[in-house]
């Protein structure tokens, strides 16, 4: 498994002299965060960074590790020209996916420093090895979880049998067992290193990377429905007339937007979707209330959108 794709420092300045009254009328402001200022422009590593005025150049601080603007420049000019432009807005996502890969390397060290095993060099590969033996070394999964999800999703199998895809399936859960916890890890590292983020940089950033379709729906003021995937994939393909189905039932009431994850690679990362097909459901303020993973039949949705307020 490749982990590709954090939490806070306080900076105090005493200027001259304070009584000891002033100073608890007056208790110093609690920092900056991301999550405090944009509080929608992401759940990941980066939600609890502060932002803080930092040299110049510099978009990102964290112990050891330093980013400056010129790797994520350089990132964006690697792209194909297709897809520039999106890297651009999205330059703040960019900047966590480096910073979660740079720290990971570093806690990663420290903690199989003391196995008495020989490390791989390679960043990747060491993080690897961290999150199997350490992150990951408890999980499991119980017959009674593959056999729920087999009874759940019949239509996934194409008519075989519990025995014959029991051994793959298990497989798969553990695989998205292991993406759940690794996720969860990597929204707590700032606990681990606390972070510091370029402010100026980051108040730009977050105005042009709320200007994508999702967050667009997000803020109509309507309940939303929006489904994660691709062309190609079986269970995207059965969501598809679906949808189409719920936009005309539901037309003035629900806003039902499919995001294609290949064309959308960094909007699909920023909302966590790690496999497809995903239904995200968001109220009318704009808030996730709700995610399924795999085929979702209409009753079901339907369900959850009177749960929502949509009838």
């Amino acid at each position: 498994m490749k982990i590709s794709n954090a939490c806070l420092l306080t900076l105090v300045v005493l200027l001259g002299f304070t009584p000891s009254n002033a100073a608890q009328e007056n208790p110093p402001a609690s920092p900056q965060t991301v999550q405090h200022l944009y509080p929608d422009l992401t759940s990941g590593a980066l939600s609890s960074a502060v932002l803080e005025t930092l040299p110049d150049g510099i978009l990102l601080k964290a112990g050891p590790v330093e980013i400056p603007q010129e790797t994520i420049t350089k990132i964006i000019n690697a792209q194909p020209a297709s897809v520039q432009e999106d890297y651009r807005k999205n330059a703040f996502f960019i900047l966590e996916q480096q910073a979660v890969e740079k720290l990971l390397f570093e806690i990663a060290k420290k903690e199989l420093a003391s196995s008495g095993t020989e490390l791989p060099k390679e960043p990747l590969a060491l993080i690897e090895q961290f999150f199997m033996t350490v992150v990951f070394q408890s999980l499991d999964v119980s017959e009674l979880e593959i056999k729920t999800f087999y009874n759940n999703n019949p239509d996934l199998f194409g008519g075989a049998s519990f025995e014959q895809v029991k051994t793959p399936l298990k497989e798969y859960l553990l695989s998205q067992k292991r993406q759940q916890a690794a996720s969860e890890y990597i929204r707590k590292i700032g606990q681990k290193i606390p972070i510091q983020i370029s402010k100026d940089w980051t108040i730009q950033q977050a105005q042009a990377a709320l200007e994508n379709p999702v967050d667009n729906v997000r803020r109509s003021q309507k309940p939303s429905l929006v489904d994660f995937g691709a062309d190609g994939c079986r269970p995207c393909d059965m969501m598809t007339p679906i949808l189409q189905t719920l936009r005309q039932k539901y037309e003035g009431k629900l806003n039902v937007l499919f995001v294609h994850v290949r064309q959308h690679p960094i909007l699909a990362s920023r909302y966590g979707i790690q496999s497809i097909p995903v239904q995200i459901f968001f109220d009318a303020s704009g808030k996730e209330v709700f995610r399924h993973e795999g085929f979702f039949p209409q009753d079901e949705i339907e369900k959850k959108l009177k749960e929502i307020g949509v009838n």
